[in-house]
């Protein structure tokens, strides 16, 4: 997995390139990780993550802050098999898997509530 990482005074966006399945889940918290402390608004740009397992849910849901503020995250560039996913996710269990703070700018309705 090829992951770059751009820092925008307070914004990162993390691009991976490659699957995000559990064998690629510990570099992508490491980028994360390795973010400064002043970042606050994380973009996961997926547009070259054609699938995605269910380790992307934690990646995406479980946020690691670990003693630093809580940062905004959101999503772009889903391609469709990680769309169904969380599509699915959030149709399954809508309070663990909100949708509607990771795609801030979806009207509810789309989102199926």
């Amino acid at each position: 997995m090829d992951i770059t990482t751009t820092i925008d005074g307070a914004s990162a966006r993390i691009t991976p390139r490659g699957d995000i399945d559990f064998d690629t889940l510990a570099p992508l918290r490491a980028a994360v990780d390795s973010l400064p402390a002043h970042v606050t608004d994380l973009l996961w740009d997926l547009r070259h993550t054609p699938f995605m397992g269910i380790a992307g849910l934690h990646l995406l849901f479980t946020p690691a802050t670990r003693g630093r503020p809580e940062r905004t995250t959101t999503v772009t560039g889903l391609l469709p098999q990680p769309l169904r996913l969380l599509l699915l996710a959030t149709d399954t269990c809508p309070t663990v898997f909100d949708l509607s703070r990771l795609l801030p700018d979806t009207p509810t309705t789309a989102l199926g509530a």
